[in-house]
C-alpha cells in the first residue's frame, strides 16, 4: 500500500514539474516555481525507492533505483542548463513513473483476485 501511495506522489510531483516547466517558458518568473518544486521530485523518488526496498519486490526496486539515477542526472542537466537533454529526460521520467504506477495497481489487483488457501 505504501508503495502505491509513494508512486502516486512521485507521478504527481513529476506532473507538477512539467506544469512549472511550461510556466518557465510562458512567464519570466516561471523558473522560480520550476526550481521550487524540484525538491518535491527528489523526496518522492527517494520515498518510492524506500517503499520498494521495504516491499522487497525486485520488479519495483530496479525501476525505483533507475528513477533515482535519472533524477540526479536531471538535476545536473537542469543546473547546467542543457535543455536539449533535460526536457527529453523529464518526459522519460514521467513515462517511467506512469509505467510504475500501472504496474503497482495491476500487481495489487492480481494479488487480491487470486484465491487464498
Amino acid at each position: 500500500m505504501f508503495l502505491r501511495i509513494a508512486i502516486i506522489a512521485q507521478t504527481v510531483a513529476l506532473l507538477l514539474q512539467a506544469v512549472t516547466a511550461g510556466l518557465l517558458l510562458a512567464s519570466p518568473g516561471g523558473w522560480m516555481s520550476h526550481r521550487a518544486t524540484a525538491p518535491g521530485v527528489v523526496v518522492t523518488v527517494l520515498l518510492c525507492l524506500i517503499a520498494a526496498l521495504v516491499s522487497r519486490r525486485i520488479g519495483a526496486i530496479l525501476p525505483a533505483a533507475g528513477m533515482l539515477v535519472m533524477t540526479l542526472a536531471q538535476m545536473a542537466l537542469g543546473m547546467a542548463q542543457v535543455k536539449s537533454l533535460h526536457v527529453p529526460l523529464g518526459v522519460l521520467m514521467f513515462g517511467v513513473s506512469m509505467v510504475q504506477l500501472t504496474r503497482a495497481w495491476s500487481v495489487s489487483r492480481t494479488e487480491t483476485a487470486s484465491p487464498s488457501r
